[in-house]
Protein backbone atom coordinates (compact mmCIF):
# COMPACT_ATOMS: atom_id res chain seq x y z
CA UNK A 1 0.00 0.00 0.00
CA UNK A 2 0.64 3.95 0.00
CA UNK A 3 0.44 4.70 3.43
CA UNK A 4 -2.44 6.89 4.72
CA UNK A 5 -5.79 8.34 3.03
CA UNK A 6 -7.01 11.51 3.97
CA UNK A 7 -11.19 11.88 2.30
CA UNK A 8 -10.96 15.36 1.28
CA UNK A 9 -14.59 15.98 1.02
CA UNK A 10 -17.20 19.13 0.39
CA UNK A 11 -20.93 18.81 0.74
CA UNK A 12 -23.24 21.14 -0.30
CA UNK A 13 -25.40 22.01 2.98
CA UNK A 14 -28.94 22.05 1.00
CA UNK A 15 -29.25 18.94 -0.99
CA UNK A 16 -26.83 17.30 0.78
CA UNK A 17 -24.78 17.01 -3.06
CA UNK A 18 -21.29 15.44 -2.62
CA UNK A 19 -18.90 18.24 -4.47
CA UNK A 20 -15.41 17.01 -3.60
CA UNK A 21 -14.82 13.12 -2.66
CA UNK A 22 -10.94 12.94 -3.04
CA UNK A 23 -8.42 10.44 -1.84
CA UNK A 24 -5.52 12.25 -0.76
CA UNK A 25 -2.60 10.83 0.67
CA UNK A 26 -1.76 14.00 3.64
CA UNK A 27 -3.73 17.00 4.52
CA UNK A 28 -1.42 19.92 3.04
CA UNK A 29 -2.54 23.18 1.08
CA UNK A 30 -1.04 22.40 -1.71
CA UNK A 31 -2.40 18.83 -1.90
CA UNK A 32 -5.72 20.74 -0.92
CA UNK A 33 -5.90 23.68 -3.16
CA UNK A 34 -6.08 22.20 -6.84
CA UNK A 35 -8.63 19.74 -5.93
CA UNK A 36 -11.13 23.37 -4.18
CA UNK A 37 -10.04 25.44 -7.70
CA UNK A 38 -11.21 22.27 -9.82
CA UNK A 39 -14.67 22.31 -7.90
CA UNK A 40 -15.11 26.11 -7.70
CA UNK A 41 -14.66 26.04 -11.93
CA UNK A 42 -16.76 23.47 -12.19
CA UNK A 43 -19.53 24.39 -9.50
CA UNK A 44 -18.80 27.98 -9.16
CA UNK A 45 -18.28 29.26 -5.56
CA UNK A 46 -19.93 28.82 -2.65
CA UNK A 47 -21.41 32.37 -0.64
CA UNK A 48 -19.90 30.56 2.70
CA UNK A 49 -18.05 27.26 4.16
CA UNK A 50 -18.16 25.77 7.22
CA UNK A 51 -14.62 23.34 8.23
CA UNK A 52 -12.95 21.76 10.92
CA UNK A 53 -10.40 22.61 12.83
CA UNK A 54 -7.40 20.54 11.45
CA UNK A 55 -5.41 20.88 8.78
CA UNK A 56 -5.24 22.91 6.48
CA UNK A 57 -8.87 25.16 7.78
CA UNK A 58 -7.01 25.41 10.93
CA UNK A 59 -3.99 24.67 12.89
CA UNK A 60 -2.17 23.29 16.53
CA UNK A 61 -1.09 26.93 17.56
CA UNK A 62 -5.08 27.94 17.72
CA UNK A 63 -4.87 30.78 15.18
CA UNK A 64 -8.08 30.79 12.97
CA UNK A 65 -6.68 31.40 9.81
CA UNK A 66 -4.51 29.59 7.45
CA UNK A 67 -2.78 30.59 3.98
CA UNK A 68 -5.86 28.35 2.61
CA UNK A 69 -8.46 30.09 3.98
CA UNK A 70 -7.08 33.51 3.37
CA UNK A 71 -7.03 32.35 -0.37
CA UNK A 72 -10.51 31.37 0.43
CA UNK A 73 -11.57 34.81 2.06
CA UNK A 74 -9.61 36.65 -1.02
CA UNK A 75 -12.47 34.73 -3.92
CA UNK A 76 -15.20 36.16 -2.22
CA UNK A 77 -16.22 33.09 0.24
CA UNK A 78 -17.29 33.05 4.12
CA UNK A 79 -15.56 30.87 6.33
CA UNK A 80 -16.71 29.65 9.67
CA UNK A 81 -15.22 26.70 11.74
CA UNK A 82 -17.25 24.15 13.60
CA UNK A 83 -16.73 24.56 17.69
CA UNK A 84 -13.54 22.75 18.93
CA UNK A 85 -14.26 19.51 19.95
CA UNK A 86 -17.51 19.73 18.95
CA UNK A 87 -17.87 17.84 15.51
CA UNK A 88 -21.70 18.09 15.65
CA UNK A 89 -21.44 21.76 14.12
CA UNK A 90 -20.58 20.34 11.23
CA UNK A 91 -22.83 17.02 11.75
CA UNK A 92 -23.77 16.80 7.81
CA UNK A 93 -20.05 16.28 6.63
CA UNK A 94 -19.40 13.58 9.72
CA UNK A 95 -22.87 11.69 8.68
CA UNK A 96 -21.56 11.92 5.12
CA UNK A 97 -17.92 10.66 6.52
CA UNK A 98 -19.06 7.90 8.78
CA UNK A 99 -21.50 6.90 5.84
CA UNK A 100 -18.45 6.28 3.39
CA UNK A 101 -16.27 4.44 6.15
CA UNK A 102 -19.09 1.93 6.58
CA UNK A 103 -19.81 1.41 2.97
CA UNK A 104 -16.68 1.72 1.34
CA UNK A 105 -13.13 2.10 4.01
CA UNK A 106 -14.28 0.10 6.56
CA UNK A 107 -14.62 -3.08 5.04
CA UNK A 108 -12.21 -2.79 1.98
CA UNK A 109 -8.43 -3.03 0.76
CA UNK A 110 -6.89 -0.90 -1.28
CA UNK A 111 -3.24 -1.03 -2.38
CA UNK A 112 -2.93 2.38 -4.58
CA UNK A 113 -4.66 6.06 -4.18
CA UNK A 114 -5.56 5.61 -7.48
CA UNK A 115 -7.69 2.81 -6.73
CA UNK A 116 -9.06 4.71 -3.71
CA UNK A 117 -10.39 7.73 -6.07
CA UNK A 118 -11.73 4.85 -8.35
CA UNK A 119 -13.91 3.59 -5.53
CA UNK A 120 -14.71 7.12 -4.24
CA UNK A 121 -15.65 8.07 -7.67
CA UNK A 122 -17.81 5.36 -8.34
CA UNK A 123 -19.31 5.29 -5.08
CA UNK A 124 -20.54 9.16 -5.08
CA UNK A 125 -22.05 8.62 -8.43
CA UNK A 126 -24.20 6.57 -6.67
CA UNK A 127 -24.64 9.18 -3.57
CA UNK A 128 -25.58 11.73 -5.46
CA UNK A 129 -27.39 10.15 -8.25
CA UNK A 130 -29.08 7.39 -7.03
CA UNK A 131 -29.44 6.94 -3.28
CA UNK A 132 -33.15 8.66 -2.19
CA UNK A 133 -31.96 10.51 0.84
CA UNK A 134 -34.05 10.82 4.10
CA UNK A 135 -33.69 14.42 4.65
CA UNK A 136 -34.64 15.25 1.25
CA UNK A 137 -37.76 13.35 1.50
CA UNK A 138 -36.04 10.49 -0.38
CA UNK A 139 -34.98 12.57 -3.44
CA UNK A 140 -31.61 12.19 -4.04
CA UNK A 141 -29.05 14.94 -3.49
CA UNK A 142 -28.39 16.01 -7.74
CA UNK A 143 -32.68 16.62 -7.69
CA UNK A 144 -31.95 19.72 -5.25
CA UNK A 145 -28.80 20.69 -6.40
CA UNK A 146 -28.11 23.96 -8.14
CA UNK A 147 -24.39 24.91 -8.73
CA UNK A 148 -23.63 28.37 -7.75
CA UNK A 149 -23.75 31.69 -10.18
CA UNK A 150 -20.25 32.87 -9.00
CA UNK A 151 -17.88 32.08 -11.09
CA UNK A 152 -14.19 31.51 -10.13
CA UNK A 153 -11.96 34.21 -10.73
CA UNK A 154 -8.95 33.24 -12.91
CA UNK A 155 -7.24 36.26 -11.96
CA UNK A 156 -8.49 37.43 -8.79
CA UNK A 157 -9.98 41.39 -8.68
CA UNK A 158 -7.90 43.99 -7.19
CA UNK A 159 -9.15 44.05 -3.22
CA UNK A 160 -11.29 47.49 -2.83
CA UNK A 161 -11.35 49.32 0.48
CA UNK A 162 -13.98 52.37 1.36
CA UNK A 163 -12.49 55.96 1.02
CA UNK A 164 -12.72 56.07 4.98
CA UNK A 165 -10.80 53.16 5.63
CA UNK A 166 -7.08 53.42 7.06
CA UNK A 167 -5.21 50.63 5.22
CA UNK A 168 -2.07 48.46 6.38
CA UNK A 169 0.26 45.96 5.13
CA UNK A 170 0.16 43.10 7.45
CA UNK A 171 4.19 43.16 8.27
CA UNK A 172 5.80 39.81 9.18
CA UNK A 173 4.86 38.05 12.26
CA UNK A 174 1.29 39.04 11.49
CA UNK A 175 1.07 42.64 12.79
CA UNK A 176 -0.15 46.23 11.82
CA UNK A 177 1.49 49.35 12.71
CA UNK A 178 -1.28 51.97 14.04
CA UNK A 179 -0.18 55.14 16.18
CA UNK A 180 3.22 53.72 17.22
CA UNK A 181 2.65 50.60 17.70
CA UNK A 182 2.90 47.12 16.61
CA UNK A 183 -0.82 44.78 17.20
CA UNK A 184 -1.18 41.20 16.04
CA UNK A 185 -3.75 40.91 13.36
CA UNK A 186 -2.67 36.89 12.51
CA UNK A 187 0.54 35.45 10.80
CA UNK A 188 -1.85 33.68 7.90
CA UNK A 189 -2.31 37.50 6.39
CA UNK A 190 1.82 38.23 6.11
CA UNK A 191 2.02 40.93 3.09
CA UNK A 192 -2.20 41.32 2.57
CA UNK A 193 -3.57 44.37 2.81
CA UNK A 194 -6.09 45.28 5.37
CA UNK A 195 -8.37 48.03 6.24
CA UNK A 196 -8.69 49.29 10.02
CA UNK A 197 -12.35 50.87 10.60
CA UNK A 198 -12.86 52.51 14.31
CA UNK A 199 -16.01 51.08 15.98
CA UNK A 200 -18.19 53.23 17.74
CA UNK A 201 -16.05 52.59 21.25
CA UNK A 202 -13.19 55.21 21.31
CA UNK A 203 -9.98 53.42 20.53
CA UNK A 204 -11.09 49.89 19.59
CA UNK A 205 -10.67 48.82 15.56
CA UNK A 206 -11.83 46.31 13.78
CA UNK A 207 -9.72 44.94 11.39
CA UNK A 208 -10.56 44.01 8.22
CA UNK A 209 -9.43 41.44 5.33
CA UNK A 210 -11.78 41.70 2.32
CA UNK A 211 -15.06 41.08 3.21
CA UNK A 212 -14.06 39.49 6.55
CA UNK A 213 -13.28 40.73 10.02
CA UNK A 214 -10.24 39.51 10.95
CA UNK A 215 -9.32 41.18 14.61
CA UNK A 216 -10.29 43.66 16.75
CA UNK A 217 -8.01 46.15 18.05
CA UNK A 218 -7.91 48.00 21.41
CA UNK A 219 -5.68 51.26 21.19
CA UNK A 220 -6.30 51.36 25.50
CA UNK A 221 -4.56 48.01 26.22
CA UNK A 222 -1.25 48.16 24.61
CA UNK A 223 0.23 45.42 23.13
CA UNK A 224 2.66 43.02 24.87
CA UNK A 225 6.30 43.88 24.21
CA UNK A 226 6.68 40.03 22.37
CA UNK A 227 6.09 39.98 18.97
CA UNK A 228 5.26 36.83 18.60
CA UNK A 229 1.84 37.44 21.55
CA UNK A 230 -1.64 37.79 20.40
CA UNK A 231 -3.01 41.44 21.19
CA UNK A 232 -6.12 41.24 18.61
CA UNK A 233 -9.01 39.32 18.95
Amino acid sequence: GQGRCYPLTMLDDHSRYSQILKACTNERTETVKPHLIESFRRFGLPNCMNMDNGNPWGNPTGERYTKLTVWMIRLGVGISHSRPLHPQTNGKEERFHRTLKAELLGNRWFSTIAEVQKAFDAWREIYNHERPHEALGLEVPASRYRASVRCYPEVLPPIEYNATDLVRSVRPHGQVYLAGLNYYVGQAFDGQKVALRPTHQDGVWDVFFCHERIATINRRVPPPDDASEHDAS
